[in-house]
């Protein structure tokens, strides 16, 4: 009886060793699900990461080529209309200020880029050489703001006229006006008389020109589409053209 009574009976010792590693495998158990949950969270982020990557490397692909430089400019242009604005409030020029914040390395720069730039390109066309001039001529109006302010009071609505105004072609210039088209028009004759020169005349050349005029048009013609020509004038001479 005493035999069987100690085998029924477990050994408080073994069992007081079996609680620990019981507890120990358990919080390694926990602590492999908290690393398990902590790497499926990363992965779902660094999924939805580039997920969002994609979809906005998509969308730069589909842009335009110019687009950085395009938004670059927008944005420069809100900002001098911030600034121009936080200058009207309080009363400041803003050129002035913007000239405030230029470093003498920037200046230096700029300057250096406006004596490199060229405005006259040379001759591109005709309609080019054209346009040039009429800016030069309009860069030299000085405008009579006196008698414009004035000529506006008298005229009332007419100074803007409509379809249905009646003063139109009414209007006269005054002396001033007309003398100094006239002095501007003798300017210009001058400085094309100054610069034409009479080339020398070659009786062996071919005639293909009607007056004088017409003749300088077909040396700038010759000279700049000269090249592009030469086989076309070729095949009219020896009767091969189609």
């Amino acid at each position: 009886m005493i035999c069987v009574a100690f085998c029924i009976n477990p050994d408080p010792v073994a069992a007081t060793e079996e609680e620990p590693t019981e507890t120990a495998a358990s919080h390694k158990r926990e602590e492999r699900l908290r690393k398990f949950r902590e790497l499926h969270f990363k992965r779902n982020e660094a999924r939805k990461l580039n997920h969002q990557e994609v979809v906005e490397e998509d969308k730069r692909l589909k842009l335009p080529s110019n687009w950085e430089a395009k938004k670059s400019r927008l944005e420069w242009e809100l900002a001098e209309d911030e600034k121009k604005k936080e200058c009207a409030a309080h009363g400041e020029d803003y050129h002035r200020v913007k000239l405030l914040e230029i470093t003498a390395d920037e200046a230096e720069r700029w300057e250096r880029k406006k004596k490199k730039k060229n405005p006259d390109t040379g001759f591109a066309g005709y309609a080019e050489a054209q346009f040039r001039q009429y800016q030069r001529l309009t860069k030299q109006i000085r405008p009579d703001l006196q008698s414009y302010e004035k000529q506006r009071e008298e005229s009332g609505e007419d100074f803007y006229p409509t379809s249905n105004s009646l003063s139109y072609g009414s209007h006269v210039p005054t002396k001033d006006g007309i003398d100094r088209m006239v002095e501007d028009v003798e300017k210009q004759i001058e400085k094309r008389a100054k610069y034409s020169r009479r080339r020398a005349y070659n009786d062996d050349a071919d005639i293909d020109y009607i007056n004088e005029r017409n003749a300088k048009f077909n040396k700038k013609a010759e000279r700049f589409y000269g090249k592009y020509t030469a086989e076309i004038k070729q095949n009219l001479e020896r009767g091969t053209a189609v």
